[in-house]
């Protein structure tokens, strides 16, 4: 039988989600857990990959069981076998080629910066002390749906065959001094949150204009868009399924 898992973490410790060799990664901790506790080898396939320090809020993926799962008694034994930074929330049992990476139709992403210095979310925000303009930030968020190519904010040397993402939602909100990006798409590139918020950030300093982000991203040129902004900030909030009601 097929199972979605339901998660979350907090990336600090770890060097991204998959697997990796000499690197503690999230994959790896849950599939030694779960092997552990289900008495039988249990590989599990994520609805993606996120880099070293990036968090998760809400994370699915699927592995393969024979039997029946008890889902509350499981969900207790996993959260107090696994570390403190690993939640588990569900099992959730779907139809036999139920895939958790290429069945998803969205993913959403927050990024986090504070504006003033607090001393008790400095691994989990970005602290950014120079006054952003949020209007100019929100307008090029607009200009974001006019594209549907983002190679300008996609690490170069990847191996993927297109760099063609539907974005669904992109706005800036802020609360005190706090500020949130949000992002949803049906796909996004390695790294591609991470180099967009750097450069809104470069056009909220006035350094860039609207009409300079219109031309990074035309140009299809990394070396034109701004600096990748730190992992610790970067949160994936949503995955979205047709047969998983509201992505819970």
């Amino acid at each position: 039988m097929r199972y979605f898992i339901k998660f979350a973490y907090n990336g600090k410790n770890y060097f991204g989600y998959q697997i990796q060799p000499n690197a503690v990664s999230v994959q790896e901790t849950l599939e030694k857990a779960l092997s552990l506790l289900m008495k039988q080898t249990v590989e599990i396939v994520g609805a993606g990959r996120t880099d070293s320090g990036v968090h998760a809020k809400e994370m699915f993926a699927h592995f393969d069981y024979d039997g029946e799962i008890d889902v509350p008694v499981l969900v207790k034994k996993l959260n107090s076998f696994l570390p403190k930074d690993i939640v588990i929330y569900d099992f959730i049992k779907v139809h036999d080629e139920a895939h958790a990476r290429f069945d998803a139709t969205k993913r959403t992403y927050e990024y986090y910066i504070h504006t003033f210095k607090d001393a008790f979310i400095s691994d989990l925000s970005w602290y950014h002390y120079q006054e952003l303009d949020v209007d100019q930030m929100n307008a090029a968020c607009q200009i974001l749906f006019e594209y549907i190519d983002f190679e300008c904010f996609s690490k170069v040397n990847t191996d993927v065959h297109t760099f063609n993402c539907k974005i669904y939602e992109a706005h800036w909100q802020q609360k005190g001094n706090e500020l949130i990006f949000t992002i949803s798409a049906d796909r996004f590139l390695r790294n591609m949150v991470r180099a967009i918020v750097g450069t809104m950030v470069t056009i909220g300093l006035g350094k860039i204009s609207l009409n300079d982000f219109r031309a990074i991203i035309e140009s299809k040129n990394r070396s034109k868009a701004g600096f990748s902004v730190p992992a610790h900030g970067l949160y994936l909030v949503k995955v979205a399924y047709p047969y998983i009601e509201s992505g819970q």
